[in-house]
């Protein structure tokens, strides 16, 4: 049965779309997508979402019908997922990462592992940077039960982007539940009555009640193709205002970039994970104004007894749906995050149980 999604629901993203994606892969459900991006200054695919799509589709061997830029309408059905070297590139800075999060799932539920190599941006301002991916996301889907390693080859910053980062994937054992057209149920009057499938993807669930206790939290500024001062102001406020000891200060002059860029990050090892914070460099905002936002979420995170911080949470949503179970702290959903769970229990027979009486933030729960 065709799903049918409105792509202007909740903050009206290109989450929607990509979420859509991925669970239509793993599920083998078709969906169709209208006013896509409808929330959005310029609305309809860009190009980054149109790499995503075509991602999915040659993963999937799908069919998509309405995949072209500025498209606002999206059909697709997809068809069995391979794993096997894929290369996608989104030809602008727009965001790889964000392309990896449409296609990951899938391939972590694949019957074999997978080889992937990425470009486009790999540090945008909005969507996760490579250093989350490595430090914080991949660390956490690693303990669900897959291998998933990333490289990074060449920073990708905006607006020249150009980056480029290789990834691995090896599932966990050989999954069970995906392939082909939704199981027939129970009858009507003769009717088949489909039912959303149970998936058996191999990924175990986890539990971030607690991040435990803080190990370390160091902090490193990078700068592409601008002077190596603009770090070393970032890192001085940074030092100041977290009490950190000159070990923890790391400046990176990167050689090998396309462009001009500047990125900040804040990471607060803890027991049970590492959170990463981030600030993007900007023309004409002084490096004080850049590492004071790091800064800010890094207090933020620190100042609440929670395991997950705003941006984990949205990401882990698919990963502990599709194990049909797990929880975690966090300090609170953000419209993004609520939105997603809107697509992801729209293809999956899983409930979110969410619970605020747990402050500071709330207690998130994926159960079947």
């Amino acid at each position: 049965m065709m799903i049918t999604i409105d792509g202007s629901q909740g903050e009206g993203g290109g989450q929607v779309l990509r979420s859509s994606l991925a669970l239509s892969l793993v599920t083998g459900r078709p969906f169709t997508i209208a006013n896509i991006r409808a929330g959005r200054k310029k609305p309809g695919l860009m190009r980054q979402h149109l790499t995503a799509v075509n991602a999915a589709t040659e993963v999937g061997r799908a069919k998509a019908t309405g995949a072209s830029l500025h498209s606002t309408e999206l059909t697709f059905e997809p068809g069995e997922v391979h794993p096997g070297e894929y290369h996608f590139a989104v030809g602008t800075a727009g965001s790889a990462t964000l392309v990896l999060q449409t296609v990951l799932p899938a391939l972590l539920c694949a019957p074999g592992p997978s080889t992937l190599r990425l470009e486009g941006g790999t540090h945008n301002p909005w969507a996760p940077p490579f250093d989350f991916l490595v430090k914080t996301f991949l660390p956490l889907v690693n303990r669900m039960g897959p291998t998933v390693e990333a490289t990074l080859v060449r920073p990708g910053f905006y607006p020249a982007g150009g980056g480029e980062f290789r990834v691995t994937v090896t599932p966990v054992g050989n999954p069970v539940g995906h392939g082909g057209p939704t199981p027939p149920g129970k009858t009507t009057g003769g009717t088949p009555v489909p039912q959303r499938p149970t998936l058996r993807c191999g990924l175990e669930p986890i539990e971030l009640l607690e991040r435990g206790k803080l190990r370390r939290t160091r902090a490193k500024a990078m700068v592409a193709h601008l002077p190596l001062s603009i770090a070393h102001r970032e890192l001085r406020l940074i030092g100041r205002k977290l009490s950190l000891k000159d070990r923890d200060l790391k400046s990176v002059e990167l050689m090998n970039s396309r462009g001009p860029g500047n990125i900040v990050t804040i990471e607060v090892e803890c027991e049970n994970l590492t959170e990463v914070f981030t600030g993007f460099g900007q023309r004409q905002v002084p490096a004080e104004t850049v590492a004071e936002k790091a800064v800010q979420q890094a207090r933020r995170y620190l100042s609440k007894d929670v395991a997950v911080g705003e941006y984990l949470a949205d990401q882990l949503l698919i990963p502990l749906a599709l194990a049909g179970g797990g929880a975690f702290h966090t300090l609170g959903l953000s419209r993004h995050a609520q939105t997603n769970i809107e697509v992801i229990e729209r293809f999956l027979d899983v409930r979110f149980e969410i619970d605020k009486e747990s402050p500071p933030g709330c207690v998130v729960r994926v159960s079947r």
